[in-house]
């Protein structure tokens, strides 16, 4: 803490009065009041949104139960009456805890154990218990509670019902005539259970919406009690300070009148008011004009130098604690730009009570003096510290060779005392052999005595120490001047060069070598296989590569953390280097990946060494912390022959072939052939790489807009679109999203075109505004790839390109995957919360898709949710999709975002999406995608053919992986 900050806050050292608190604790009463009331009523409807999903996973649980037990009944598979088992085990558990809770002293383990089973988040367990033991006699909370019994009696009875037909099929009793009664009964469950679904959940809403309600009333009947207390509190304080203001200003006019006529500079502070005065002599000293001045103590104390900040501070907290004098030497910046020094004293002016209110005092000029003192100062320590701080070991001796002088790194180098050392003859404390020929080395005095010029010694040598160890050095030797120009002595100088000749043999092992496995890394693996693959061309050998890649690495990872992972590399690269045949070259080529070149090794003779090294892994067991894992690995084979293969090309093969073992299911090999159509394929999508890459570089990137259209009569927030990338070929026609994208996301492409998407929309939306007086469109939709939400430097590059274009933050809403925001959580949320500071929106795409949704939603902080059009394109037919749009849509309401349906095909499914609510949609039953920017149509085509589909309308290239993709 600097001086400035001891100053300005000087209240810290100054105890708090009690009529200070007299003031201020009915305040802090109200404010502590407000946040335990929002704590309270937060916790109420986090409990609440609990409940909806709750019910959303019964409902699915007991859908998923009775499709298992009919599946069940007709193929008498075991495993799908263990699936029954677990789908109908989510309401069994939440019966549990629905019967338990109701006791009068229930047991809470076996009520959180019931809940847990019915895969309520741990998180939401204390919420939901309370909300339950508080609310059960509540009306609304009756009639849930009285639904919930309902359901669990279907529940019960569907779970008998399974216990005898997996009874009947046990002993053999199974045939149609026999379990018909059975699956009658079942149908006849179903169809009961259905619609007591429905009033669940249609009442489960209402009672959510009523304890909303309710809690909004309490809130504001407090504010209500709390205004017009303040209020009065309020005017009280001021009362107060205007008393306290006015004797403040009484004392002031007579500490003017007490220091007036001072020779020295007077100073006096006000500790309350902050107010400064400074006499006309303390004006003159800092140099300032009749009408010139300082503004406040923190500009003031600016101008302390900044060497003298800790002994003013330490001063000035002495003085304020204990009322030890405040006098101190310090220099000050003048107003002419240089720095003087003055001596400040001071005494505080305190109350009754001890608390200081004022601090007054004077500065007189002592520069001059500190001048003087300095040189004198400044002569002595150069000349010690220039002998101090030398690194290097200094000898030096008259010019007989008798020592005179021992630094201290020369005397802990040879191992002699430089008391004893002195008045030796120099080679006597300094023996010195030639490190390649071990003779003694040639006298460097002898060699400076005879020229008359330095000499410097290029090639090492070692040190013979007292002790009769040994050192390398560097030595040189320069003669010593007298006046008259005649050598009167030598200096030699000399370092310790081992440390240096290690870290050069360290650096020189570093850079070929794996810092974590000790196998020789990428780079030299490459350069050995270059010298292979051209003796393959040149003297007609045959060799083999392997390209290894761990199939269950990541899992290591991100069960134990990396130094798991590190242990888990560093063993197995030990294990394959011993089941390698003597000259195989191993290395680690990079995260789990290793690299295998066998010389003069046929291609029979390396599959077996790669099925051994299969095994090898496949048997090898690694336990982290008494946690077990088993690895896999996939290999492709590449054979170097004489067929001319470029080092790119057989490491492009290599990968390729590994590729297509970890596509067959991982843990086997792949051998690469020239005619192989899956490889071929693989590497035809490595040709989009550079394909993608021209298209930028030429600009064939195009973009396309598709409007989001409101739901809501009453909607006025402008157009609303979502902008979509295309991509022109070679000759100028559209390429489909699915052509290039797939590769795009693969080998790391989506980045550049992130940033070259949102370059160009605040581009063209600058130019847009520009040629228009109103805004066309006032939100515009552009997607975000995982990796892009990863990457801190996006942000900074975001925040340029709209300072470039000068567009508003709040015109953007950015789309970000479900998928890809659970896949990098912490990331996507620090994503989310720097854009949205800025003002920004985001909207979480394809929502509904993930196994997790509901879950993840609470941790990111999104306004709008795209259902997942998955759903929405089916849901006139299929009675779950529409259930599950109306459970998203309802969640996102509860949770005060906005719904937005994709894959609107037709104004039927329209119709119903308003019915139900949701706010925006957006399909080619609603508008067609047309160019974007200045030169395309800025009107949207409504109704476009809904056999054309959702599926070929999105050509956006932010898909975060390829499950999405082919889903669109």
């Amino acid at each position: 803490m600097s001086i400035s900050d001891v100053m300005s806050r000087i209240s810290l050292f100054v105890p708090v009065s009690k009529r200070l608190l007299l003031i201020v604790w009915p305040f802090l009463a109200i404010v502590i009041f407000l946040v335990l009331l929002a704590m309270g009523s937060v916790d109420i409807l986090s409990a609440g949104r609990a409940y909806v999903g709750g019910e959303s996973l019964w409902s699915k649980a007991q859908k998923d139960a009775v499709y298992y037990l009919t599946q069940y009944a007709q193929n008498k598979e075991e495993d799908e009456y263990l699936e029954f088992r677990r789908a109908i085990g989510v309401p069994l558990g939440d019966r549990i805890a629905r019967i338990e809770l109701d006791k009068r002293v229930p047991n809470i383990e076996i009520a959180r154990n019931g809940l847990l089973e019915g895969r309520t988040h741990p998180d939401d367990l204390p919420g939901v218990i309370r909300l339950f033991r508080t609310m059960r006699d509540v009306s609304w909370m009756a009639r849930v509670v009285e639904l919930w019994e309902q359901g669990d009696e279907y529940v019960v009875e569907l779970d008998k019902l399974g216990e005898e037909l997996h009874a009947r099929i046990i002993v053999g009793n199974s045939s149609a005539e026999s379990l018909r009664p059975l699956l009658t009964r079942l149908h006849q469950i179903n169809e009961q259970i259905t619609p007591l679904s429905d009033r669940f959940s249609y009442t489960l809403g209402e009672a959510n919406r009523a304890l909303r309600t309710g809690l909004l009333v309490i809130i504001l009947a407090a504010a209500l009690v709390l205004v017009p207390v303040g209020i009065g509190l309020s005017r009280r304080m001021l009362r107060r300070s205007e008393a306290f203001e006015h004797a403040l200003r009484n004392s002031e006019e007579r500490f003017k009148l007490a220091v007036n006529g001072t020779n020295d500079g007077v100073w006096d502070w006000n500790m309350l008011t902050h107010e400064l005065y400074y006499s006309p002599r303390f004006r003159q000293l800092l140099g300032f004009g009749r009408d010139e001045t300082i503004g406040s103590i923190t500009e003031l104390a600016s101008r302390l130098h900044p060497e003298d900040q800790i002994q003013a501070q330490a001063v000035l907290q002495s003085h304020l604690k204990k009322g030890t004098p405040f006098d101190v030497e310090l220099r000050l910046l003048t107003e002419p730009g240089i720095y003087k020094w003055f001596r400040a004293r001071g005494q505080s002016v305190r109350r009754p009570d001890g608390k200081a209110i004022r601090l007054a005092g004077a500065i007189a000029d002592i520069t001059d003096k500190k001048l003087a003192d300095a040189q004198l100062f400044a002569e002595k320590e150069r000349a010690e510290v220039t002998l101090a701080s030398i690194g290097d070991a200094v000898i030096t001796t008259d010019s007989s060779g008798i020592v005179d002088y021992f630094n201290p790194v020369a005397a802990e180098l040879t191992g002699w005392p430089s008391a004893e050392a002195k008045g030796q003859r120099i080679e006597s404390v300094f023996k010195v052999i030639d490190e390649a020929t071990r003779e003694e080395a040639f006298d460097s005095i002898e060699m400076v005595l005879r020229t008359g010029r330095a000499v410097s010694m290029s090639s090492q040598f070692v040190l013979v120490r007292r002790d009769g160890t040994e050192i390398l050095i560097n030595k040189s030797a320069a003669p010593i001047r007298d006046r008259s120009g005649q050598v009167t002595g030598i200096v030699m100088v000399f370092h310790d060069v081992s440390r240096e000749r290690q870290y050069a043999a360290r650096l020189s092992y570093q850079a070929s070598h794996d810092a974590l496995t000790g196998l020789i890394n990428r780079h030299e693996f490459e350069h050995r296989l270059s010298l292979a693959i051209k003796s393959a061309t040149r003297f007609r050998r045959s060799h083999s590569l392997l390209y290894l890649d761990l199939d269950q690495f990541k899992v290591v990872n991100d069960t134990c953390g990396h130094a798991a992972g590190d242990d888990l590399m560093r063993r197995l690269g030990a294990l394959l280097l011993e089941g390698l045949r003597e000259g195989a070259v191993l290395a680690r080529l990079g995260g789990d990946e290793f690299g295998v070149l066998l010389e003069n090794c046929p291609l029979e003779h390396t599959t077996r060494i790669a099925e051994g090294l299969l095994q090898t892994i496949k048997d090898f067991r690694f336990s982290w912390m008494a946690m077990p894992f088993t690895v896999g690995a996939s290999i492709g084979v590449v054979c170097i022959d004489e067929e001319g293969f470029t080092l790119e090309e057989v490491l492009r093969a290599a990968d390729a072939a590994c590729y297509m073992a970890k596509e067959k299911g991982g843990n086997r090999l792949h051998v690469y052939r020239t005619d192989d159509s899956e490889v071929s394929s693989r590497q035809g999508e490595m040709e989009w790489v550079a394909r993608i890459q021209r298209a930028l570089d030429e600009g064939r990137l195009r973009l396309f807009s598709q409007e989001i259209v409101s739901l809501r009569q009453s909607s006025k927030h402008g157009a609303h679109c979502e902008i979509l990338l295309r991509m022109l070929d070679e000759r100028g026609a559209l390429v489909p999203p699915g052509l290039f994208i797939p590769a795009a996301e693969k080998y790391g492409l989506m980045p550049a075109l992130d940033r070259w998407v949102v370059t160009t929309a605040f581009e063209s939306y600058a130019k847009l505004t520009a040629q228009s007086r109103t805004v066309p469109i006032q939100t515009c939709s552009i997607n975000l790839s995982g990796k892009s939400i990863g990457d801190d430097s996006f942000l900074d590059f975001l925040r340029t390109q709209a300072a470039v274009a000068g567009v508003p933050y709040n015109a953007f809403c950015f789309e970000v995957t479900e998928t890809a925001a659970v896949e990098n959580l912490p990331e996507a949320v620090h994503f989310i919360d720097q854009l949205r500071a800025l003002g920004c929106r985001f909207s979480l795409d394809d929502f509904g898709a993930g196994m997790s949704s509901f879950g993840y939603l609470k941790h990111l902080p999104v306004d709008y949710l795209k259902i997942d059009g998955g759903f929405v394109k089916d849901m006139l037919l299929d009675p779950i999709d529409r259930a599950m749009v109306e459970a998203i849509n309802d969640i996102g309401h509860v949770m005060g975002k906005k719904t937005i349906a994709e894959f609107v095909e037709n104004k039927d499914i329209l119709d119903a999406l308003r019915e139900i609510g949701v706010d925006y949609a957006q399909g080619y039953g609603v508008s067609k995608p047309v160019p974007f920017g200045p030169g395309g149509s800025m009107g949207f085509s409504f109704a476009g053919s809904p056999g054309e589909g959702e599926a070929s309308r999105r050509a956006s290239p932010f898909l975060a992986s390829g499950r999405e993709l082919k889903k669109r």
